[in-house]
């Protein structure tokens, strides 16, 4: 089990462009056999991380990465494969793939570095827009695709929320509160460590306490 989520993402990971090529080729049963089994590793890498005490940045920002992989191609995939369907759900493709692109750009400007929050908004508009996108590629209706648009929205948004509250970059962060609680740590931290450099300037001892930042669960 030890490495075995890292693994699942990596897998993810690299699915991406043989889903790619899957599309390209022609072969809707064989791609969204791939996808079920991208989107299974989805669900099974994070929970198999926080079930065995595995869950770490590192394994957090290759989740991300393999989520951003197998998500930037499905828009190309669903073109070759579903071209119909692209054209007759045109505005919802726009506003997922917009809302997807968004907190992206928003934390690359302002932390550098891919942001890696998985909120539980962001972990059910995973599972929604999984389930509907097999859905759209097996040739089924676009309802639920339309619902899975508007939880995406709605998860994004709080992603984009989170990246203005947090002063620095961090990993899980479950929600907007647990931000906005990691902010005012992060503020009286700061604080502790101003009074106590202005202590140790004047020769006083300063005050115990840190400003390193951490997070709860």
């Amino acid at each position: 089990m030890r490495g075995l989520p890292n693994a699942l993402s990596a897998l993810r990971l690299a699915l991406a462009p043989v889903l790619l090529a899957l599309a390209w080729s022609g072969a809707p049963r064989a791609f969204v056999c791939c996808l079920a089994l991208s989107l299974m590793t989805d669900i099974a890498d994070g929970r198999i991380a926080r079930r065995t005490g595995q869950a770490s940045e590192r394994g957090a920002v290759l989740d991300s990465w393999a989520d951003l992989a197998t998500y930037a191609s499905l828009p190309l995939s669903a073109w070759w494969l579903r071209p119909e369907f692209v054209r007759a759900e045109a505005l919802f493709l726009l506003v997922a793939v917009a809302s997807y692109v968004a907190p992206v750009a928003i934390g690359f400007l302002r932390y550098g570095r891919l942001t890696s929050y998985h909120t539980r908004g962001a972990r059910l508009a995973a599972y929604l827009g999984g389930a509907s996108t097999l859905v759209v590629f097996a040739g089924g209706p676009a309802l639920p695709f339309r619902l899975g648009t508007a939880v995406l929205v709605l998860a994004e948004l709080e992603e984009i929320a989170i990246t203005a509250v947090l002063p620095t970059w961090h990993a899980n962060v479950p929600s907007l509160a647990h931000a906005l609680a990691l902010r005012a740590r992060w503020r009286a931290g700061l604080g502790r460590h101003v009074v106590g450099r202005r202590a140790r300037r004047r020769g006083r001892p300063p005050q115990p306490g840190g400003w390193k930042l951490k997070v709860r669960g």
